[in-house]
């Protein structure tokens, strides 16, 4: 979600894989380009939906993907500029419109979206063939110019050269006449080894934008008579209003309204300051009559009850419940608990709203342009194209802008319906809002247990999982659920790439619990690495076995595992003996890999754990396989901020319940890691020659379960329940 899909993602990357829609937009839209008038074509060459060539020199690649700080409008850009032979100085990134015809996410289809770390692995192809169909065309026209053959003619840094009669000339200089060369059929791309730009270092497209302060994001937005509107919601999921009382908040110099919506109770002010008054100044009282109720604790307690039993068959190979009643002593079992997470990305939830003279228009860091253009249709009773989409910088996300019931664009859109202003609107929720009225990370319960037989060899494994489907009641629910399996529950889980004869995965989800949740930064692979690689330690260390040579056997036909875990291994000092720590402490080294978005991730963590419980993150050494790297230092900027992200909610994330209220708030409550507390972070990247594949979420799945070893590699003590808790690591 970055967010968000990864079924989705592995449905549609092969169809993507297996060729380019060429067919579907490129030559369509370069035709039409070509046959345009000659005074459009003198101020630009547009010879794809994804790239634009203007006079002024200037090459504008136009990102069908959001932004949101992983890095995809550099990506992208390089991906075409490569083929392009463009200067790195003259491309700029713009966000492409909401329109899936011409944006589709290949990895999707049909849709416009970002999420599933899709962006690189859906837009490869597509973009070496932009850049390359854009270089032949102003090759095409410089020829005929000139009078010479296309084949003596060369490009490097967006200058077109002829050296037997020393011409040159720029992209700019040709764009009209390349606006009407003929689109080639077929054109050829570069081999790898003449890469200049894809794997070199590439300064972020923008960086600049937002260290000046010139980068717009929602709540950059000021639109002539713009208002501003901050919402009361129910404290309880399910909550529904009862009555209110506006006449304080209407007396609030800057309350312009105040308006019922689906959700609450909104209150428009000329700034947000003002209307958080507003808002604070309103009586309101909540019908929780059918409202959610229950505290954590009670849900847990459910949780555990229904993993007694069998669940659905998410997996089956052998037979291990048969193995496991066979094999007596030899069993180990553990359990493990994991809370409700929130995004909290540094951007809370906003958008801005304004009704036109015939459609809608929005403004926002738009992340499911598809489903949202939809909704907002659906709701006004446009057709899809009158809703028109600015998408902008967002500050984070982390799945939770790629929401499937579209709630707080929704909520926006409603305020301007409700209130029949025909101002724009810029809904703002505050730190509290985001954190209390959802979406989360799905709290789950694992159960698991094993055999091993008398050389310590794994002989049956079972695993089942309780917790809440993010894919009921989506708009993907149809082909995410199969067999009542929801994919997103057990991946990583259910594609367990160990040799285990008996292997059983099952899934239990338990109903009627109404907490919106929502895909996080590796969606299921969140929780299902952490148990199924903190439970193999313990195997390994019940069998006499060395962690990392126990998986290497298990991965003897995964050579991807086996090449990430080796080099993280080697690279971490893997066997060799940590230096001691001060009286009192206590320190290990842990390891974890993890398979997510067809990406490969393996970890060693050194920890130090003091007399007290508490736990310092010394050291992570990261290896990393996503195939080509087409920025290195973005991959590992990505690794590195996984580490940060996957941390704070080892470390300090959980979200709970108290009577169906959700007890934290702002970052007082619900804290990220401090500067402090991250550790020095290696990252390794594997040289591969395999199509990329996804960076923005696999960093995080393996980190801490890496944690977890080294903790117990160090006390002796397996951690089980997730944020780690200190008082059970006491000397």
């Amino acid at each position: 979600m970055n967010n968000p899909i990864q079924n989705l993602s592995r449905r549609g990357f092969l169809q993507g894989a297996a060729g380019l829609t060429l067919g579907l937009s490129l030559p369509a839209f370069a035709a039409k380009a070509g046959a345009a008038s000659a005074q459009a074509a003198a101020t630009s060459f547009e010879p794809t939906p994804f790239l634009r060539i203007g006079a002024d020199n200037s090459v504008t690649v136009l990102s069908k993907h959001l932004e949101m700080g992983q890095g995809t409008y550099t990506g992208l850009a390089t991906i075409v500029a490569e083929e392009l032979d463009a200067a790195w100085v003259q491309v700029k990134v713009e966000g492409a419109p909401a329109d899936a015809k011409r944006f589709n996410n290949l990895a999707f289809g049909p849709m416009q979206g970002t999420g599933g770390s899709t962006a690189m692995a859906n837009s490869w192809e597509q973009l070496r063939q932009t850049g390359a169909t854009a270089r032949a065309m102003l090759v095409s026209a410089a020829a005929k110019r000139w009078n010479v053959p296309a084949a003596e003619i060369t490009v490097r840094d967006g200058v077109l050269s002829h050296a037997a009669s020393k011409r040159k000339a720029t992209f700019g200089e040709l764009a009209e006449a390349a606006a009407a060369e003929a689109v080639p059929a077929k054109v050829s791309l570069k081999d790898p080894k003449d890469f200049r730009l894809i794997g070199k270092h590439a300064p972020r497209k923008d960086s600049f934008a937002k260290t000046n302060g010139s980068a717009k994001f929602t709540q950059d937005v000021h639109l002539p008579g713009m208002l501003v509107a901050v919402v009361a919601h129910s404290p309880r999921f399910g909550g529904k209003l009862k009555s209110f009382d506006a006449r304080k908040a209407k007396a609030i110099k800057g309350v312009v309204d105040v308006v019922a919506v689906p959700t609450g109770v909104a209150v428009l002010a000329t700034d947000t300051w003002t209307a958080k008054k507003g808002r604070d100044a309103l009586s309101v009282e909540w019908d929780d009559s059918t409202a959610f109720k229950l505290g954590t604790a009670e849900m847990q307690a459910l949780y555990h009850a229904l993993a007694q039993n069998p669940g659905l068959v998410a997996r089956k190979e052998g037979d291990a419940p048969a193995a496991l009643a066979a094999a007596g002593t030899r069993t180990i079992k553990a359990s493990y608990d994991f809370p409700y997470l929130a995004h909290a990305a540094m951007e809370p939830m906003n958008c801005v709203v304004q009704r036109t003279a015939d459609g809608l228009e929005v403004w926002n860091g738009e992340q499911f342009q598809t489903v949202d253009q939809g909704a907002l249709a659906a709701m006004f009773g446009l057709p899809p194209e009158k809703v028109v989409i600015h998408m902008l910088y967002a500050g984070g996300s982390f799945g939770r802008r790629a929401s499937t019931q579209v709630d707080y664009i929704r909520e926006a859109a409603s305020i301007v319906k409700v209130s029949g202003t025909t101002a724009p609107v810029k809904l703002v929720w505050m730190r509290e809002d985001d954190t209390k009225a959802g979406y989360y990370r799905p709290m789950f319960h694992h159960a698991l247990e094993a055999s091993l037989d008398a050389a310590g060899n794994i002989q049956a494994w079972r695993h089942r999982l309780v917790g809440q489907s993010i894919a009921k009641g989506s708009p993907f629910e149809a082909f995410m659920i199969k067999d009542g399996v929801d994919g997103l529950s057990v991946e990583g889980a259910s594609n367990l790439p160990y040799a285990i004869p008996n292997l059983q995965v099952e899934l239990t989800t338990p109903a009627d619990i109404p907490v919106p949740v929502l895909w996080w930064r590796s969606v299921g692979s969140t929780h299902t690495a952490y148990s199924t690689e903190t439970f193999l330690d313990r195997l390994a260390a019940a069998g006499k076995q060395d962690p990392v040579a126990l998986r290497l056997k298990l991965l003897e036909k995964h050579p991807r595992h086996s090449a990430v875990l080796r080099l993280a291994a080697d690279k971490a000092g893997w066997g060799t003996p940590l230096a001691k720590g001060k009286l009192g402490e206590r320190r290990g080294r842990g390891v974890a890999v993890h398979e997510s978005f067809h990406s490969f991730v393996a970890q060693v963590a050194e920890v130090t754990v003091a007399a007290d419980g508490s736990i310092k993150v010394d050291r992570i050494v990261a290896a990393v396989d996503c195939g080509m790297a087409i920025n290195p230092d973005n991959v590992r900027a990505q690794v590195e901020g996984s580490v940060g992200f996957a941390l704070s909610a080892a470390l300090h994330g959980e979200i709970t319940l108290k009577d169906g209220v959700v007890e934290q708030g702002n970052f007082g409550e619900y804290a990220p890691i401090r500067i402090n507390e991250m550790p020095k972070v290696e990252v390794h990247i594997v040289a591969s020659a395999e199509k990329p594949t996804g960076i923005g979420e696999p960093g995080v799945p393996p980190t801490a379960p890496a944690v977890a070893n080294a903790i117990a590699a160090a006390t002796g003590k397996w951690v089980t329940r997730m944020p780690f808790l200190t008082d059970a690591l006491k000397a």
